[in-house]
């Protein structure tokens, strides 16, 4: 007969161990000693094993039931639930272990002994301080950009833009421990990094960015084909030697993937619309400045006053319409050689600029 609240409840302990049944496999064990423990006798592989199922009055006799009810299904599966049950708190052992606060600190005490005093102390402050709260307990290989996006922008909220940018190499500096130390998979900070290294370098248009595919890649070549949605055309992508060693330091972290950049929660989409714009305001980067469909505008303008490239090589690389004398559509693969040296000349003005190369000013609106 089904086991009832009352029964239960008026239950007195004996000199033995009693077990009060209720139905399919549940009992209700009552010690010496008052205790009331909930367990479940079945059956796996032929041998008779038992689960325990709580403590009453902690546990009811209704959520007893329902843990019953669990593991019976468990066991409907083919699955013992009391092998799942180890399985499970060994995982959640090996989370905690694996956590970003205790990953980070060993990242730390590896490599601090290295470092000046002051700045061992400076970086360990920054993690307990702006980081640890946030994500510290969080399993290292769960935490996704947005998480890491956020922490850092509570420490640019107040004000504190280079500690944030400290925060952030750091973090990376971990995650790529982690990645050697088979705790992690990727850093999630590279990606939005190769990102931003990669859109001024071919400047292409965001959504054609964000939706790259390794398969429409050939690092060898140096070409990037792909199919242009916007105006329906195919178009290629020459590779400056700049973009091409880029690629191949992404391709070790997402090229077992389908995407170039994938997203956040899962490999198989790419990454979201905003993630550059984010990256960039996290950098400091005004919407009033920059934006990631700028840098098209920006090579452009740059391409044809400064570096005095013909306007319609720029134009065939923006994957815009150019037509012929005889107004019909040039090949995409028209003069892909010119396009070629255009793009490796548009590489190294960067690169000269970012060594600090004398900016020249631009007028008009285009600038």
């Amino acid at each position: 007969m089904p086991l009832t609240d009352t029964a239960i409840r008026n239950a007195k302990p004996g000199a033995k161990p009693a077990k009060m049944f209720d139905e399919r496999g549940l009992f209700l064990l009552v010690t010496p000693a008052g205790g009331k423990w909930w367990r479940l006798r079945y059956k796996f592989a032929g041998k008779e094993k038992l689960l325990s199922l709580g403590v009453y009055p902690d546990v009811g006799l209704k959520e007893a039931r329902t843990r019953r009810d669990a593991a019976r299904k468990l066991l409907a599966d083919d699955i013992d639930p009391g092998e799942h049950r180890k399985a499970t708190k060994a995982t959640k052992v090996e989370r905690a272990a694996n956590s970003f606060e205790v990953v980070a600190r060993e990242w730390y005490g590896k490599f601090a002994p290295n470092w000046a005093e002051h700045h061992g102390d400076r970086i360990l402050r920054r993690f307990e301080r702006d980081i640890f709260p946030w994500i510290g307990g969080r399993p290292i290989a769960e935490i996704k950009a947005p998480e890491l996006l956020a922490v850092v922008r509570r420490i640019e909220d107040r004000g504190a833009i280079e500690t944030a940018h400290r925060a952030l190499a750091n973090c990376g500096q971990v995650f790529r421990y982690a990645i050697a130390t088979g705790r992690a998979e990727r850093d999630i900070a590279a990606d939005l990094r190769g990102a931003l290294r990669l859109a001024p370098l071919i400047f292409v248009r965001p959504g054609e960015l964000r939706n790259a595919v390794w398969s429409d890649i050939d690092l060898d070549a140096a070409e990037w084909r792909y199919h242009v949605t916007k105006t329906d055309s195919e178009h290629i992508v020459p590779r400056a030697t700049q973009a091409v060693a880029i690629l191949r330091e992404l391709q070790a972290l997402t090229g077992s993937g389908e995407y170039v950049f994938p997203g956040a929660r899962t490999n198989g989409r790419p990454m979201s619309d905003n993630a550059i714009l984010a990256a960039m305001r996290r950098m400091g980067i005004a919407k009033e400045e920059m934006s990631g469909h700028g840098f098209r505008a920006m090579a452009r303008t740059i391409l044809d006053e400064v570096l005095q490239v013909r306007p319609d090589l720029i134009e065939h690389q923006l994957a815009h319409a150019v037509k012929d004398p005889n107004g019909r559509a040039y090949h995409r693969t028209a003069h892909l050689p010119e396009r070629k040296k255009m793009m490796q000349q548009w590489a190294d003005y960067l690169d000269k600029l970012k060594a600090g190369a004398d900016v020249i000013p631009l007028h008009g609106s285009a600038a």
